[in-house]
């Protein structure tokens, strides 16, 4: 009780904290802290944290680089970050009492001496406190240094700084997590070699976003859903995380990775799991994750042949966005002459199990499409032909429940209806729900959400070890056929279009055709 007197008097702004959601004090350390997420997403997510009361008392934030950064430039870029990417405006008075805990740290990812200070001054914050923290370290760095720091927090002893105990050290780590199976195995060891799973957050921003965590209120909160969620009634699923965009200034990277890597193996397997998972036996985070994991395991391999498989992939050629001439891939900067990246990739998934046995789920992603848009569609058997299949009298389509993603977050259910007049007519309609609509457009960003799980411990939208080994074991053997064909089998669309004439093979196979997502 006098604890919590203390903390508020220090910081006023936690008056009314929710208990339920309260977080130990802590003190964060980003790795990577001059880079671009720490300036787009991260800051901006801790200050609009401290605006909605659900910041720690006793907070510190160290931001950890290999450029030395005097402390008040450090806390003056980060003022210039929230000012350029936060949702609210910046608030001197809720922002100063967070900034004058922020300070700056020196040092290379593979540099023990300099893990060694940092451990000292974490200790020597706890010594000025007269009480334990918890260390949360996000490792907001390119892969080739991940194993480095997690190697570097075991040997400093930062890792297992008040094991079992709630003052516990917390390690995020961003995506990429690997590049194919063999790296997330070994990368995976690495972890293990230093820290507990339970102390392990793989992150990925999509599972923060607010319409993915309402799937699962969707399905199992609503007693007319979860009852036709399933092979008897569903005709197929569709995924799409498309984006307008081409790969601008990032070009040399993304030659590095595509379309597969990029989207596909992360967020798109990420919504399948969550789409066509069983119901949890509870909302704990492991009963959840388990559920997911079994997605994945139970999907079955890929065709891989080229003519009539399940993968498609393509680049995007030169074309129109909003009006504008834009490059093809090949002709974008950084891009080498002798590229085999796709831009785009689609697939047919199969999930054997009794639920979705027969029920094929089209995942696709792509850069430069029609619009930026990231939805799942869940595609119903139609109505048998019986009462209103005269002709063109009766217009019936698919009833289809949409979850959109983004732009706009929502849920559309499209179903069929009589046109007003004399005649018995009939014709599609949407029912619309938009977020923006029923609960305002200033939703917290998903870094909020998965910072402030992380720094309470739950874990229910962060990824597993073996969920990200069960994804990378369905898609690396796709990137290793890709690799050996070269470019035999890399088709075109144009940029500004919704992907190429070859993906849509996939559906039509079983007399689908690709939805026109928005």
């Amino acid at each position: 009780m006098t604890q919590t007197s203390n903390d508020e008097s220090r910081h006023p702004f936690l008056k009314g904290l929710s208990k339920h959601r309260g977080a130990p004090p802590t003190v964060v350390v980003i790795f990577g802290a001059s880079g671009d997420l720490t300036a787009r997403k991260l800051i901006p997510a801790i200050f609009n944290l401290g605006v909605d009361n659900l910041l720690p008392g006793d907070f510190h934030l160290i931001g950890y680089g290999r450029k030395p950064i005097p402390d008040e430039e450090f806390r003056s870029l980060m003022d210039e970050a929230i000012k350029q990417h936060s949702r609210r405006p910046l608030s001197q008075e809720i922002w100063e009492r967070v900034r004058q805990h922020v300070s700056y740290h020196a040092g290379g990812y593979d540099d023990a001496e300099a893990f060694a200070s940092l451990a000292a001054k974490i200790d020597g914050i706890e010594q000025d406190l007269g009480r334990e923290v918890q260390r949360l370290f996000y490792v907001s760095t390119p892969p080739s240094v991940f194993s480095a720091i997690v190697s570097n927090l075991g040997a400093s002893g930062m890792a297992k700084a008040h094991q079992h105990t709630k003052f516990a050290s917390k390690v995020i780590i961003e995506k990429p997590f690997g590049h194919d199976l063999e790296s997330a195995r070994e990368l995976n060891a690495a972890i293990k070699n230093v820290f507990e799973e339970s102390q392990v957050y793989r992150i990925d921003h999509y599972l923060g976003k607010e319409t993915v965590q309402d799937l699962l209120v969707q399905r199992f909160a609503n007693s007319i859903f979860e009852p036709i969620w399933n092979r008897e009634y569903v005709d197929c699923v569709q995924i799409t995380v498309a984006e307008s965009l081409g790969v601008g200034s990032r070009g040399g990277y993304y030659d590095t990775s595509g379309a597969l890597r990029d989207m596909i193996q992360n967020h798109t397997m990420q919504l399948v799991a969550l789409t066509a998972m069983e119901p949890p036996v509870s909302l704990d985070p492991e009963s959840i994750r388990d559920e997911k994991v079994k997605v994945l395991k139970g999907i079955q391999p890929l065709s891989l042949d080229s003519d009539g498989g399940d993968v498609v992939r393509a680049r995007y050629e030169s074309g129109m966005i909003n009006g504008e001439p834009v490059k093809g891939y090949m002709e974008e900067e950084g891009i080498p002459e002798d590229s085999t990246t796709e831009s785009y990739a689609a697939l047919r998934l199969s999930i054997n199990n009794w639920r979705w046995k027969g029920v094929p789920f089209y995942i696709r992603s792509g850069k430069r499409m029609a619009r930026r848009a990231s939805e799942i569609a869940i595609q119903f058997r139609r109505p048998p032909g019986i009462l209103f299949s005269e002709g063109n009298k009766f217009d019936v389509a698919a009833n289809t429940m949409v979850i959109s993603i983004q732009p706009d977050e929502g849920v559309t259910l499209v179903m069929n209806s009589k046109i007003p007049g004399l005649e018995t007519r009939t014709q599609p309609v949407k029912m619309h729900f938009r977020y923006a609509t029923t609960f305002g457009s200033n939703t917290p960003e998903a870094y909020e959400r998965l910072i402030l799980d992380a720094m309470i411990g739950d874990s229910t939208l962060f990824i597993r070890g073996d969920e990200t080994e069960a994804s990378w074991k369905l898609i690396t053997p796709i990137l290793e056929h890709w690799q050996q064909s070269g470019e035999a089998g890399m088709a075109g669309y144009a940029a500004g279009s919704w992907g190429p004439r070859a993906a849509e093979r996939l559906l039509a196979d079983n007399g689908h055709e690709w939805r026109r997502s928005g």
